[in-house]
């Protein structure tokens, strides 16, 4: 019993003696992760069907597959090879997970993911190691989530590297930036004219809070660095701006970032708090995710900073009613709240689509006319090229609306104040979009989930 007492005490490092001529890795948890189909089902029609298509798809399965896996150099050249590959598709992410089949790799282009190759296994813990290399972190330690940063200067890619133990070896995730992207100012975001306008008023401001909201995924983070460059470029050095992040995705010019770190105690409402003796003027706070952190930030922007931040919620009214729901006060959100502007991305339509007359196509969404993704080799089959941002913006000026938010009245009433002071809804930007065919209804439907009733076609549809 001395192997099996041995197991128990090193469970991860123990090779199985039921099979000594092929020695088999137990898991943590004890559980034997199945072998891998290997090399020879790599190319089969089974793992290849639901696979990306399109030039870059296939010249980087190509690319990998003239590759020896038991190369010395084969992770280097196929990390290599990865990277280049993501950044010609528009990748924003790259998943890498192991498999009781294979090692899947996959890329989120415009929001959705795309599997793109099944390799081996085997090669699995090489090429995560040589991630972990180029982001400096420790390749030793796969027991437990680590996270690192790439500049890869061939590809011009900057990309965090994110590790996860799973139960059949490290998930690896690469997150790419957009640094050096075109998405740097205002003018670049694609927002709704009144929308950037609005914003650029609000910039000028000395005090008040400016919250951007959505899911994850949803660009608030990109359009808070938009607007630091903007305040950057437009007050030439003559404010001071600083920011609170978890973590720092870009380097700004002309900006002082800081990264909190919670193992040591530098938590977001402790670094707001001692932000505020750091004589700032514009505060950037990566997200407001508990009351403590709300409270700060509200305080700071009722006593001459300028505060931006972003909040998980479904719509603009939402952030309101949740920022209610925290306990933070009335008077802060009515006195110390400039606006909300809550934004989604939706997949644009490549210039194959077509129009189309089917009802059964509207999904639900009440719209005069519209147009489908048909898919070509610009858009790798998908019938999707870039994305668009479809945007609202609340203002609690001192009207209805305002008087609303005293009163702790419910979102939807929020959301219907809002809509009669001027407010242009997502849904009705993405109505809009849907009948210029800049989108589909399915992406519509897709991003947003079910229309409302206000905009749901409740007219009988043909079988």
């Amino acid at each position: 019993m001395r192997w099996l007492d041995t197991a128990l005490l090193r469970p991860r490092a123990i090779l199985s003696r039921c099979d000594t001529h092929q020695p088999r890795l137990l898991t943590q948890s004890g559980v034997e992760p199945p072998h891998s189909k290997g090399a020879d089902e790599f190319s089969s029609r089974e793992t290849r069907k639901n696979l990306m298509t399109g030039p870059s798809a296939e010249a980087f399965r190509s690319e990998i597959e003239a590759k020896s896996f038991q190369s010395s150099t084969f992770a280097t050249e196929a990390v290599d090879a990865l990277i280049r590959a993501s950044v010609g598709v528009r990748a924003s992410d790259v998943h890498l997970q192991p498999t009781s089949g294979g090692f899947e790799i996959r890329w989120r282009v415009d929001g959705v993911l795309h599997p793109v190759t099944v390799l081996p296994n085997e090669v699995a813990p090489k090429i995560v190691a040589r991630l972990k290399v180029l982001a400096e972190l420790l390749t030793y330690k796969t027991e437990i989530p680590q996270e690192g940063r790439i500049r890869n200067g061939q590809a011009d890619a900057e990309m965090r590297l994110s590790t996860f133990p799973t139960l059949f070896g490290e998930k690896a995730v690469l997150r790419f930036f957009s640094s050096s992207g075109n998405l740097q100012r205002l003018d670049d975001l694609g927002l709704p004219a009144e929308i950037q306008a609005g914003l650029r008023r609000l910039l000028n401001a000395t005090s008040g809070a400016i919250l951007f909201s959505g899911p994850a995924g949803s660009g608030k983070t990109t359009t808070i660095y938009a607007c630091l460059r903007e305040l950057v470029a437009t007050t030439e050095g003559r404010r001071s701006l600083v920011t609170l992040e978890d973590p720092i995705e870009v380097p700004v010019a002309g900006v002082a970032q800081s990264q909190v770190n919670p193992g040591t105690g530098f938590s977001l409402d402790l670094g707001l708090r001692s932000l505020l003796r750091q004589d700032p003027e514009v505060i950037a706070v990566g997200e407001i995710r508990d009351r403590e952190t709300a409270e700060v930030a509200f305080q700071a922007s009722l006593t001459g900073h300028l505060v931006l931040s972003t909040f998980h919620a479904a719509s603009a009214s939402a952030v309101v009613g949740r920022l209610s729901d925290m306990g933070i006060e009335p008077y802060l959100l009515r006195s110390g709240l400039l606006a909300v502007i809550g934004q989604r991305l939706v997949r644009r339509l490549c210039e194959c689509s077509q129009k189309s007359d089917d009802v059964r196509q509207k999904h639900g969404l009440n719209v005069t006319q519209f147009r489908i993704p048909i898919g070509c080799e610009k858009c790798s089959k998908t019938g999707y090229f870039g994305r668009l941002v479809l945007a609202e913006m609340l203002e609690p000026e001192p009207t209805e609306l305002g008087r609303a938010i005293l009163s702790r009245t419910e979102i939807s009433r929020l959301e219907t104040l809002a809509i009669e002071a001027g407010m242009i809804s997502l849904w009705q930007r993405a109505r809009t979009a849907v009948e210029a065919g800049l989108t589909s209804p399915a992406e519509v439907t897709r991003v947003l989930g079910l229309a409302p009733k206000a905009f749901f076609d409740d007219s009988p549809h043909e079988a």
